[in-house]
């Protein structure tokens, strides 16, 4: 399974006002990948182009490029929003 995040810590990478280079804006963790995961049996028989929810992760697909018999590779696409964390925050303030 594979999670993308922002691929720049900044922005507008190329118009910080420090001068940088986007180079220096470069996210290292845009992308995690998480090995030998566990998912419903069903999963096994579905087609590329196919897209899922996983429970609060977000929403997946998969990778018709990666997937063989033998592994099935996918995809985040978009995320699940955690408002939880930020009305639990509202409180604590």
């Amino acid at each position: 399974i594979r999670l993308y995040d922002r691929l720049f810590n900044h922005p507008a990478p190329d118009s910080a006002k420090d001068g940088s280079d986007y180079r220096e804006h470069i996210n290292l963790d845009s992308l995690q990948i998480l090995a030998n995961c566990y998912v419903e049996p069903s999963i096994n028989y579905a087609q590329s182009g196919e897209q899922f929810q996983f429970e609060r992760e977000g929403y997946f697909c998969i990778d018709s490029k990666q997937k063989s018999d033998k592994k099935l590779v996918f995809n985040r696409t978009v995320t699940l929003r955690d408002t939880w964390e930020k009305i639990e925050k509202s409180f604590k303030d």
